[in-house]
């Protein structure tokens, strides 16, 4: 019987460096260009050829927490010196465990944006992380 992410959560590790769990990811996807060739002679179909790779960033999101300002100081080193490092974007179940994990290459982060704080309002503090990339590195885990 496979195992299915009930409680939804994301564990999300820069080159072994934990940036803890977050509880939303957009942007895991890939698209390809597609070139069509109308070959001479062949009137049944047109040819349709795979191109480039387009991936679009991703976006976490998460209350903000004790993890929040390490978060916060690696996307300000990049600054100083812009690394591409490798990711791992593991869904985990309620105990925690891994159910499946995407692995990134050339990552590096694009945007950070801190929490709106307002003390007369009624609501959480999120954080959310862009990370831009290169693509999927081998097979899922």
């Amino acid at each position: 019987m496979s195992e299915t992410a009930l409680a939804l959560r994301f564990a999300v590790t820069i080159d072994g460096l934990l940036l803890g769990d977050w509880t939303k990811c957009d942007g895991l996807s890939i698209e390809y260009d597609v070139t069509e060739y109308r070959e001479g002679g062949e009137n049944g179909f047109v040819h349709r050829l795979a191109g480039r790779a387009k991936y679009t960033n991703i976006k976490l999101t998460r209350p903000i927490n004790s993890g929040s300002a390490e978060v916060a100081a690696w996307v300000a080193s990049v600054s100083t010196k812009l690394i591409r490092q490798t990711a791992q974007i593991a869904v985990m179940d309620a105990a925690g465990n891994s159910v499946v994990a995407w692995n990134l290459v050339g990552v590096y982060p694009v945007r950070w944006t801190g929490p709106t704080l307002d003390v007369g309002g009624n609501q959480v503090a999120y954080e959310t992380l862009e990370l831009a990339h290169h693509g999927l590195a081998g097979n899922l885990s």
